[in-house]
């Protein structure tokens, strides 16, 4: 999948001053070249600007690009939405009465914990004339569903939402884009098959708008991380915080939390920490834990690690929504994909069987807990056991599949 390059990166491929390069971006001379922040991100594949001298007679006899249309704006409305942490609420309460406000309310109760508001917030739009009301409805709906052991209506939501853009007509691109972002999202974070046919990002990145660009962003570094190319994946995160993504507090929470992930992969704990600690902040002011127990599973361990000993009440409230989202999730997961993942394991036998899994020594596990050998032992035989597995060989088959 193509990605984005830097001023700096740009500049060195084309062997011209990075100054020139923003020069390019800021004329408008880059197709798809994109602003974050105070920077810029460039389409890895985007060609040299040519001499505009040389181009004048061309530029006269065709007409320019126009910017491709954003895709159902309004979609998703909070998590477009750019606000200081600890404001989210009053954020909401400044938006005008209607659907849209009623919508990144519901967003606010699936994102901070409480999935049974955010299906009764939805529910009534499941329906909708508009298009990004409907779509944002749906796709809070099935995911609140899933926390809430509803598999029937969580399923009844996503075929709503394939039906309602493949109703858009497949030549139709903002439509063929935003139903190829729903599935690959979908996918990913199930972890279900990809779809046969996946376009590159540039075709419906560009469509994004800035808050949803950057989730999409963390779908694909997620992605990464899935087929073990954890560098890659960081660098995606870093970059994408780089260009300006803290400013959407949602989606900065979710890359921050695939940087915890393909760290701890790496062995590096002092840097999985640091974007811990930076999700950790930026959620905290909000109540916006979802993501934490979404995610529980996947941070090696780093949640007992950090949270647990300084707010010992919200580890708790995570952990809560650990079991009630993968219960839902297994549900979803367990039938298409043929996989029997087991659902009677703890989160600390689940957490420490993910470190084993990822080379890590009992010695290195009980070093980073702060606790015994002898306890991680008993955590990982009593995980192998539930799993009926034998060897850390078969272990990491099991829990990187």
């Amino acid at each position: 999948m193509n990605g984005y390059l830097s001023i700096k990166e740009a500049s060195c491929k084309w062997s011209i001053s990075e100054r020139r390069v923003n020069q390019y971006c800021a004329e408008g001379r880059i197709p798809g070249a994109e602003r974050f922040g105070g920077s810029w991100a460039i389409p890895e594949d985007a060609e040299k600007p040519g001499d505009p001298r040389k181009q004048k007679k061309l530029s006269q006899a065709v007409p320019q690009t126009q910017r491709p249309q954003e895709l159902f704006p309004g979609f998703m409305p909070l998590m477009n939405t750019a606000f200081q942490p600890g404001h989210c609420l009053e954020t909401i309460n400044q938006m005008k009465a209607g659907p849209q406000k009623d919508i990144a309310l519901a967003e606010y109760h699936y994102f901070s914990g409480q999935a049974e508001k955010a299906m009764q917030e939805t529910e009534p739009y499941l329906n909708a004339e508009d298009g990004a009301t409907k779509l944002s409805a749906c796709w809070i709906f099935a995911y609140a569903c899933l926390s809430m052991g509803r598999i029937d209506h969580a399923r009844y939501a996503l075929n709503e939402i394939k039906s309602t853009l493949a109703a858009g007509g497949e030549n139709a691109p903002p439509i063929r884009a935003m139903e190829v972002f729903v599935a690959f999202a979908a996918a990913v974070l199930l972890h279900l098959p990809l779809p046969a046919e996946m376009p590159p990002t540039k075709e419906f990145l560009p469509l994004l708008p800035p808050g949803l660009r950057a989730f999409a962003l963390y779908v694909q570094a997620h992605y990464l991380y899935l087929k073990e190319e954890y560098a890659c994946s960081a660098g995606v995160v870093e970059a994408t915080l780089a260009m300006g993504a803290s400013a959407y507090p949602i989606s900065a929470i979710y890359l921050h939390l695939v940087a915890v992930m393909d760290y701890m992969s790496m062995k590096q704990p002092d840097r999985a920490q640091t974007h811990l600690l930076a999700a950790w902040e930026i959620a905290r002011p909000d109540d916006l834990i979802e993501g934490f127990g979404e995610h529980h599973g996947l941070l090696g361990a780093m949640l007992e690690a950090t949270i647990k000993p300084n707010w010992p009440e919200d580890f708790k409230r995570i952990i809560d929504i650990t079991y009630r989202f993968s219960s839902g999730w297994r549900r979803v997961h367990n039938p298409i994909t043929g996989h029997d993942v087991a659902d009677d394991l703890t989160t600390t036998e689940f957490a420490m069987a993910m470190l084993a899994a990822r080379s890590w020594t009992n010695q290195e596990i009980a070093d980073y807990l702060n606790i015994s050998v002898n306890t991680v032992k008993r955590h990982i035989s009593e995980a192998m056991k539930k799993l009926n597995v034998e060897n850390r060989k078969d272990l990491k088959q099991y829990m990187l599949r």
